[in-house]
């Protein structure tokens, strides 16, 4: 582990800036800001030492890819070291991979209360446009583990035991088989590639002073190889709503994104349900982290007590009038990509 101290001194000697470091939240990486005299910021990023080699290269290659793909979506840039590398090794025996990247300007959504269609639209369509991007990306580790990978969250269901509630156990269950039940079906045939799979607000930055404009994208340290529809579906199982329309916000997002990277049919059938699998994921991966992890307890369980709330709504509303909203919605969204 870095110390803030020692994070400046890596970053002065390998980068070339000068600045005083501050840690930041992150459940596996370590993170520290930095800032200069000038106010410049950049965010120094140390891989978790578990992590396979090859995936934390795929995370740089993807951002790179990013950057000569769509320069101008607002997502993280790396920056080179003095040497001219992307990525530093630091330390004896196994080494602790290091990178520098551009630090986005924005607050994130999670902390700002203001929300709209506008916003919800946006969010969409920037998340579009990065699937669009990132449509001919490959790497060697793109399909690495992830325990977030939703087209595989049927291993979950060897975790209902970490939720000691039997209510909500039963409801998470229910997710499970909903799961395996429509979706699992369905994968052969849906559309695959490397998407950012954790849209959720804390990685969605905005304007402190135009809440409506998405100033970024940012931690691709979930990026996978899967079904491209659970990146549109993991965004907006995070705008459900808890009043009479719980699927109307949901699908100003979906809409924003069709608008940008069209979905197909058969994608838009299972967004209901993909999104109640990504609520089962949070409550269940939730409950199973933070059993094994009680000094990042809160951090792992920030958005838990929604998770149980809107998974409960997905449960009792009609299956296929859902379905049919969200087409309804789509067809009437031009798209232009």
């Amino acid at each position: 582990m870095l110390s803030p101290e020692d994070a400046e001194r890596l970053v002065r000697a390998r980068w070339g800036i000068e600045g005083r470091a501050e840690a930041l939240s992150s459940e596996r990486d370590q993170n520290f800001r930095i800032e200069t005299a000038a106010g410049r910021r950049v965010l120094l990023k140390i891989a978790d030492p578990a992590e396979d080699r090859q995936v934390t290269n795929f995370q740089t290659e993807l951002l790179l890819h990013l950057e000569r793909a769509d320069p101008g979506l607002p997502a993280p840039r790396i920056l080179q070291a003095l040497d001219g590398t992307a990525e530093i090794e630091i330390g004896t025996g196994t080494p602790l991979v290091a990178r520098l990247l551009s630090f986005l300007d924005g607050m994130p959504l999670a902390a700002v209360a203001a929300r709209s269609p506008r916003q919800r639209r946006r969010i969409g369509e920037r998340l579009g446009r990065l699937g669009a991007a990132l449509a001919g990306f490959r790497h060697p580790a793109d399909e690495h583990e992830l325990i977030w990978d939703m087209a595989r969250a049927a291993r979950l269901r060897d975790l209902l035991g970490e939720i000691e509630d039997a209510d909500r156990r039963a409801l998470a269950a229910a997710g499970l088989d909903r799961f395996e039940r429509a979706v699992v079906p369905a994968l052969p045939g849906l559309r695959r590639q490397v998407i950012h799979a954790d849209a959720n607000p804390s990685n969605i930055l905005v304007d402190p002073a135009d809440p409506d404009t998405v100033a970024g994208l940012i931690d691709f340290g979930d990026a996978v190889r899967t079904v491209l529809a659970s990146d549109v579906a993991v965004a907006a199982a995070y705008h459900l709503s808890d009043g009479d329309d719980p699927l109307g916000p949901a699908a100003e997002l979906i809409a924003g994104y069709h608008a940008a990277l069209p979905l197909r049919p058969e994608e838009i059938e299972l967004l209901c349900d993909l999104m109640a699998t990504r609520l089962v994921m949070i409550v269940v991966i939730g409950a199973w982290r933070a059993r094994r992890h009680p000094e990042n307890r809160d951090y792992i369980l920030r958005n838990n007590r929604t998770a149980w709330a809107r998974l409960r709504r997905l449960a009792d509303l009609d299956r296929q009038a859902a379905a049919d909203c969200l087409h309804r919605i789509c067809r009437e969204e031009p798209a232009h990509a």
